[in-house]
């Protein structure tokens, strides 16, 4: 039996037992049924609501995912770079990565009002130390003879070592980095939407549970679990397999 297959099977055994458990357990008044939440799925989509959430939700992502991309690739290559600034900045990194983004969302709020902005910021912060942290560690790694290497070979000290040679050394640990900062800024985005104004997933969060309509509160709840789940194995997951089996770190698969 292919995974596939097994993964079908399990989720129609939880289906069944969901809607078990509404017959049985009369879970009518606090959980929606099946038959409910595909409902509530196509009057979503039907009426364009849920559609017109997935977008403004995904091009907020979008834009903080790039920043915090940037951000935190830049910064961990100045942690690995110049050790002073990496026992003082890269020390309060540390720190700051324990800290939930929803942690930030009243400062946000301060700072920028209630738009676009704090959520961007919001789900930013939630991804860019992580991948600071993942690009300090590849670039760390990156064997001193290599690059002694790569100066006697005319690239200098500059950008140009940085794009043609420690970039590409470090790739394992950055592409590790994307993924797990891809799920941070998901959540994040989620936290900070139920603020927002507008369209957005967190924000159809926010109005569902103001109505009390848990079916549509679960179908986004599936929405926000199957886009990341899809972006993950089809994306992030492929490109880094491809990846590590070009760096030889583990075999291809047949």
């Amino acid at each position: 039996m292919t995974i596939a297959w097994r993964r079908t099977l399990f989720l129609v055994f939880l289906i069944a037992i969901w809607e078990l458990g509404y017959r049985v357990f009369d879970w009518g008044w606090k959980f929606p049924s099946p038959l409910q939440t595909a409902e509530a799925f196509v009057d979503g989509f039907a009426n364009g609501h849920l559609f017109g959430s997935i977008l403004a939700s995904m091009r907020r992502l979008l834009i903080s995912f790039v920043i915090s991309i940037l951000l935190g690739t830049g910064l961990g290559f100045l942690f690995a770079r110049f050790r002073f600034l990496d026992e003082t900045f890269g020390f309060l990194v540390v720190a700051l990565q324990t800290v939930p983004s929803i942690a930030w969302l009243p400062f946000a709020i301060i700072w920028f009002g209630l738009n676009d902005t704090s959520v961007i910021f919001i789900t930013a912060i939630g991804a860019t130390w992580t991948m600071s942290m993942a690009s300090r560690t590849g670039i760390a790694q990156i064997s001193k003879i290599h690059l002694r290497a790569a100066r006697m070979m005319g690239t200098g000290n500059g950008l140009k070592l940085f794009y043609q040679v420690m970039l590409p050394a470090a790739f394992p640990h950055l592409i590790t980095g994307v993924r797990v900062a891809w799920a941070f800024a998901w959540r994040a985005l989620t936290a900070g939407e139920l603020i927002g104004r507008g369209l957005g997933l967190g924000q159809t969060l926010q109005d569902s549970r103001d109505i009390g309509d848990t079916a549509t509160l679960l179908c986004v709840v599936i929405i926000i679990a199957l886009i990341g789940t899809i972006s993950d194995h089809f994306c992030f997951k492929r490109l880094e397999d491809g990846i590590m089996v070009r760096f030889g770190l583990h075999a291809a698969k047949n």
